[in-house]
């Protein structure tokens, strides 16, 4: 029996201005969490100063000043310091991001059952929905 607790995880970078996000921000991930669509897995976020020292912070359980309502990160530490310090460079001076690591549901499901029926996923290659939509524009302009 193959009984994945953990699906392919992926790291999300996500800017905003201020150190932290308004919680605008991340009503959508609330929604889809809220879904059961994905599970949270871990959220950091960096602000680095103008000087170029970065900051960290996770969200805080007891209601501190960032939170997500009642949603925790159910593998906080995942996004270790390689991760964090690799990311950081993304982040210009005196801005912030939030490192979100999200499991999608299905992805832990689909492994999980490829595996259990012998096979193996070799490699998997995400393409961001600004290329795939640009991509599938210029195709629809092509067959007008």
């Amino acid at each position: 029996m193959h009984d994945f607790r953990f699906g392919p995880a992926e790291f999300y970078l996500v800017g905003f201005e201020g150190e932290s996000p308004d919680p605008a921000t991340f009503h959508a991930l609330r929604d889809l969490i809220d879904r059961d669509i994905v599970r949270l897995l871990d959220f950091v976020i960096l602000t680095k100063s103008d000087d170029g020292v970065v900051e960290l912070r996770e969200l805080a359980p007891d209601g501190g000043p960032l939170r997500m309502g009642e949603v925790m990160p159910i593998a906080a530490g995942l996004a270790g310091e390689e991760d964090t310090d690799a990311l950081a460079e993304l982040v210009p001076p005196g801005r912030s991001a939030a490192v979100v690591v999200l499991e999608l549901a299905y992805a832990r499901e689909l492994a999980q059952n490829l595996a259990a029926a012998g096979g193996q996923v070799l490699r998997s290659e995400r393409v961001p929905a600004p290329v795939v939509n640009a991509v599938m524009d210029i195709l629809d302009q092509e067959g007008e």
